[in-house]
């Protein structure tokens, strides 16, 4: 597996675990705490079993914090709404290779409004659906568990997934971030870590807990 070693781990809360009524406060009690991104999971009820939220809340948001907006769209079709997360307020934007038909071209769509590119792998989705569009990336994103949900638990499959993700980064030159969601806790951290992530997602793992800044400090310390 690759080596951590020269790697700073990013920690990278997920708002889907935050406590809805009072959404500014969470936010800003994260950022206190350390959180290098704030992660924002975008559900239409259709791609995936769930409904979250939409680019009002991102707007709304964006005045009240300077963390990077890392929005994962769980959206298909993906396309029609880059450009409105965009606006809103997003600084990296996510997608599934599943949900549009072009991923080259929604990928050259989000570089074109200026933010940073992200391809997002199911748990049975191959690295190579990647492979072919590595110059246009700037975020992998290894769902860990089945989108749509919080609170499930780690699949531990994926861990060699990670690892062949993180061969092909290296190899292909580019700084492109690895980053790992679902059933993130720091006992599955440490495994994501060796494999090769350098971001780390969670979410009841941070906001589940009292103490914001001591579980961020315990998964980046994994």
């Amino acid at each position: 597996m690759a080596t951590s070693h020269a790697r700073r781990i990013r920690i990278a809360p997920s708002l889907l675990a935050a406590d809805f009524a009072r959404l500014r406060d969470e936010v800003a009690a994260i950022e206190a705490a350390g959180a290098d991104w704030l992660h924002l999971d975008i559900m239409d009820g259709h791609f995936v079993p769930n409904i979250s939220f939409g680019p009002l809340v991102l707007a709304a948001l964006r005045k009240h914090t300077k963390l990077p907006f890392d929005v994962h769209l769980m959206i298909s079709p993906v396309d029609p709404y880059i450009a409105a997360f965009a606006k809103a307020g997003a600084d990296h934007i996510s997608l599934h290779p599943e949900a549009g038909p072009h991923l080259h071209r929604s990928l050259q769509l989000i570089r074109s409004l200026g933010k940073q590119a992200g391809v997002v792998l199911n748990p049975a989705t191959p690295i190579e659906t990647v492979g072919w569009a590595l110059d246009l990336v700037d975020i992998i994103l290894v769902m860990s568990v089945n989108p749509g949900f919080g609170g499930q638990a780690f699949l531990p499959s994926q861990l060699p997934k990670i690892a062949a993700l993180r061969g092909m980064i290296d190899a292909s030159g580019r700084a492109i971030s690895l980053a790992v969601d679902g059933g993130i806790t720091p006992a599955t951290a440490t495994g994501v870590i060796e494999a090769g992530a350098d971001t780390l997602i969670a979410g009841s793992a941070v906001f589940g807990k009292p103490d914001y800044a001591s579980a961020i400090s315990a998964l980046r310390a994994a």
